[in-house]
């Protein structure tokens, strides 16, 4: 093979010269080695991928070949055919199909990968001789062919990886694309490009083959199908394709003839990670391979192994935004048996112990009822937990009235194919197998996928719902059902859509997968609605508090811990609007929330929301019932310090004296006492007014005792005192609230005379009558009328004003609430349809 360091075979380095070798390779191979409109000069430059094939393209020519050797087309022939499929605008099969974006960037990474490997040195690509083919060969020949299982890995054995010579690892690449984004149209791209190769393709099912062949004669390659060419036989077509299985492969793969075939596309990938299967691989290592694979999952570990090189990636997510494949909703069902004791052997649940757990007839008429109930007709998969349940669980579906049919391994051939052609014309809507559609069967108009299997693997998982991400005129989204609780996080042993997409939360019915950009011209009718409340799943914390805080008012918080509920409670109370009360009690109605989620909504409502009504309104719900001794003192300190109760402080003081005179703090008589004393004294000026209105004599007697000093100072405030215990429990009340003593003498009269006076329930709801009630209902607007011709207003606008203003006026003191004032917790469920006032400025 050339080096790119010794002479070059061209006669002439002028660009007529290398335009003229590239004609004679270009008929010598087949391939061009300059497009129409090329200068030769830069294309075939020296040091360049396509200058290096020219050479050794000369290089064999002179040598006597007529044709390339099978070396010369591994390293040369796919770059070349890559190099004219994708300068075409846009790229295409044989049958004109356009390629779509994400499948030429499959192509295209190729191109770049087989460029870059070109320009380094032979010795790099894992061309030289190794030992490693015969003796990989020769186990291959040793073993048994009743040992092979198709399709099954055992995850826990790979993930060490391998170990040893492998000269072909550099000429095994990878590209991921999510199931239904049309793997085979890229496929068939990688053979449009290999027109001049041998193509061996592998899948892990023979049903596979068979569509293989289908699709690819659609994209009018059949014309090159041919069985396997062996050892000491040559093809019956120039160029062949042949489709096996990989089981086929790992008993046959050392004889099939190593100068046939030079590119192998390998289907679902991640199934050839078995070690009979990647032996056989390693063994036939001479050909380029391409690993096609829809699953992210393994990928860093075991099929990066036997594939290392990756030339494209799409994640499911980014399919889904680009509208290749159709969106996921999801519906959550709590389990009915439990699989805690089932064993996870080889990466999932052992079938026979999950069999046990879920074939009973109660589950199976259960599930068959869920399934006739929300979806009726709607074409479906279901994966049972082993070939009886699959039986079972059909005859209980067709009770249902469902049309429903099983299918499994045991399914002869011809009659497997007869049920899914049923299926495709629509004689059939639910499918009911274990495992064996999981990976390759397509069907554009499955909608709903059942996992009454759970499974472990999350391989397995994504191969699943891939059945129903094929786009259809008819479906809107696909539909997974997951028999997991509502709240169950990323953590469980049962791998659910969202532990699978990494999810921050559930909300059923809801989109899992991000919406299409481009919407479809005809939308398809929705099969899950969405439900207003959700849940956090993921088991980060810190992503959690995120979601709560994000979605407060659509979490539903009986789903969250003690702890997480009291966080959502404080995010609620600072940020709920006037309009929203209503429907957030209803949480608290319903009993969705803790009696401390509640405690701590209506404190921080109360001290942080903006909204002047909310605040009081929390207030009055706060102290409905009885309160802590700590809850109650923060209560206290809030009303008579917070700023954010400067404007309506004696309204709040009011509603904690009626706290404190009904009994609803819980606390020594001694704490109640100081309470209220304190309360009365932050309303001091409202109580002065009030005590001045009923007994004028009050202002001298609280004049003298406060500008006077020494004994004449105890004289005033042993007056005052006297004069108070006389007056009405209200009068007496404010004018002790309203004293001051500056000495220890006159504290201690003031003291005695305070405890003397009553009761403290009494003396609380006497300075609570003497406060104004709070007002709740929201202020009106004052309309401008137009004045009447001849400047004169309207006498409907002075009545107007003259009664809003009225209105603005503080009532009477002990009058009671206005009459529309709404409990957030008890009461506000109550008036949800109503109309709400515009609500007051914070």
């Amino acid at each position: 093979m050339h080096d790119v360091t010794t002479t070059p075979t061209l006669a002439s380095e002028t660009p007529e010269g290398l335009a003229a070798a590239a004609r004679r390779a270009e008929a010598w191979f087949g391939e061009p080695f300059l497009s129409d409109g090329e200068d030769a000069a830069v294309a075939l430059a020296a040091g360049t991928a396509r200058r290096a094939a020219l050479e050794d393209a000369l290089a064999e020519i002179e040598s006597g070949l007529s044709e390339p050797s099978t070396g010369w087309k591994v390293r040369y022939g796919l770059m070349l055919g890559l190099e004219r499929v994708l300068i075409d605008e846009p790229a295409r099969t044989a049958s004109g199909t356009e390629l779509r974006r994400h499948q030429v960037d499959a192509l295209a990474g190729m191109l770049a990968e087989l460029i870059a490997a070109t320009q380094r040195a032979p010795e790099d690509n894992g061309n030289g001789a190794s030992g490693n083919g015969a003796v990989g060969e020769a186990e291959l020949e040793e073993e048994a062919e009743d040992d092979f299982d198709a399709g099954f890995v055992d995850e826990r054995a790979l993930a060490d990886g391998y170990h040893g010579s492998d000269p072909g690892a550099m000429r095994r690449y990878r590209f991921r694309h999510p199931t239904a984004s049309g793997k085979t149209i890229a496929a068939a791209g990688f053979v449009e490009a290999a027109r001049r190769l041998g193509v061996l393709i592998l899948t892990h099912r023979r049903l596979l083959v068979t569509q293989f062949k289908r699709d690819l004669t659609a994209e009018g390659y059949a014309d090159r199908f041919t069985d396997a060419v062996l050892k000491g036989s040559r093809a019956q077509v120039d160029d062949p394709v042949t489709i096996q299985t990989y089981a086929w492969f790992a008993r046959h793969g050392g004889e099939l003839d190593r100068e046939t075939y030079h590119l192998v596309l390998c289907d679902e990938a991640h199934t050839a990670l078995g070690e009979k299967t990647s032996a056989a691989i390693r063994a036939f290592h001479e050909p380029l391979y391409i690993g096609m694979t829809a699953t992210e999952h393994l990928i860093a570990k075991q099929v990066s192994d036997v594939f290392p090189a990756s030339v494209d990636d799409l994640p499911l997510g980014d399919a889904a935004r680009r509208g290749l494949i159709a969106p996921l909703r999801c519906l959550r069902v709590p389990p009915a048996a439990a699989i805690n004791s089932v064993p996870i052997v080889g990466g999932d649940f052992e079938e026979q112990a999950l069999a046990a757990a879920l074939d009973h007839e109660a589950l199976n008429q259960a599930a068959a009822s869920l399934y006739r109930d929300r979806f009726g007709s709607t074409p479906g998969i279901v994966y049972s937990a082993g070939v009886e349940h699959a039986y079972n669980l059909a005859q209980e579906f067709r009770a249902a009235g469902l049309k429903a049919e099983a299918v499994s391994g045991r399914t002869p051939p011809a009659r497997l194919a007869e049920t899914l052609a049923a299926y495709e014309r629509g004689e059939i809507n639910v499918l009911i197998n274990a495992q064996l559609l999981a990976e390759g069967w397509n069907s554009p108009r499955a909608t709903v996928c059942m996992h009454l299997a759970p499974t472990a693997s999350r391989r397995v998982y994504q191969q699943r719902i891939g059945r129903i991400m094929r786009i259809h005129p008819r479906k809107e989204a696909g539909v997974v059902v997951d028999f997991v609780p509502k709240a169950a996080t990323h953590n469980e042993r049962v791998v659910s859509l969202h532990a699978l997409l990494d999810s921050d939360f559930y909300r059923e019915g809801a989109r899992v997968t991000p919406a299409p950009r481009r919407r479809q011209q005809r939308r398809a009718r929705r099969r899950l609605s969405p439900v207003p409340w959700l849940v956090p799943v993921t088991p980060d914390v810190a992503r959690r508090l995120a979601v709560i805080q994000r979605e407060w008012q659509r979490i539903d918080p009986k789903y969250l811990d003690d702890d997480e509920q009291r966080f959502w409670a404080t995010i609620a109370g600072r940020q709920i609007r006037f309009d929203q009360r209503a429907e957030f009690a209803r949480k608290f109605a319903e009993g969705r929330a803790s009696k401390g989620a509640l405690e701590q909504f209506l404190a921080t409502c109360a001290a942080e929301n903006p909204n002047r009504r909310l605040r009081m309104t929390a207030l009055l719900d706060r102290v409905a019932t009885p309160v802590e001794r700590a809850d109650f003192d923060d209560l206290v300190t809030l009303v008579t310090q917070a700023p954010t109760w400067e404007k309506d402080r004696a309204a709040g003081v009011r509603v904690l004296l009626r706290a404190i005179g009904e009994g609803k703090a819980a606390a020594p008589e001694q704490i109640l006492a100081r309470w209220t004393w304190r309360l009365a004294r932050a309303t001091r000026k409202v109580q002065d007014r009030r005590v001045s209105t009923e007994f004028p004599e009050a202002k001298r007697l609280l004049g003298a005792a406060a500008n006077s000093r020494g004994h004449r100072h105890e004289e005033n405030v042993n007056r005052l005192v006297q004069v108070a215990k006389a007056m009405p429990l209200p009068v007496g009340a404010a004018l002790l609230a309203s004293a001051d003593g500056y000495t220890p003498r006159a504290n201690a009269a003031l003291d005695r005379a305070r405890e003397e006076l009553g009761t403290i329930e009494d003396i609380a709801n006497a300075l609570a009558d003497n406060l104004p009630a709070p007002k709740l209902t929201a202020r009106k607007s004052r309309r401008r009328r137009r004045k009447r011709k001849g400047g004169q207003a309207a006498p409907e606008a002075a009545v107007a004003a003259s009664g809003d203003g009225a209105k603005t006026q503080a009532e009477e003191p002990g009058s009671p609430p206005a009459e529309d004032v709404r409990s957030i917790s008890s009461e506000g469920a109550q008036t949800a349809d109503r109309p709400e006032a515009a609500e007051d400025a914070a």
